[in-house]
């Protein structure tokens, strides 16, 4: 699995941003976002400040659980679940991390 610094990176090349574009999105210049690209350790207000930039979200999920979530986020599981499960469409999470209420 790929490092949180890797995911961050791919997701603002996948959004087609540069670094530089961040300071617009969250206020950090392109030197202190490079160095938390290349250097990491950034703190937990600056990672979810990024999070938002990047339209994305941190999430803690249980590493027993770990593998059903990748599943759900995978296109070919993806599909493979909706064509057994049509419930799977409307709610690709339902009964996932064990929160049936």
């Amino acid at each position: 699995m790929r490092s949180l610094l890797e995911q961050i990176k791919q997701r603002r090349l996948a959004l087609a941003l540069k670094q530089q574009d961040m300071l617009l999105r969250i206020g950090i210049s392109r030197q202190q976002y490079q160095r938390i690209e290349s250097k990491g350790n950034p703190r937990l207000d600056t990672l979810e400040l990024i999070a938002k930039g990047l339209k994305s979200e941190l999430l803690l999920i249980p590493q027993e659980k770990l593998n059903a979530v990748l599943a759900v986020l995978s296109d070919d599981s993806n599909q493979a679940a909706k064509e057994n499960n049509p419930s799977f469409a409307d709610d690709p999470w339902q009964e996932l991390l064990g929160d049936n209420e």
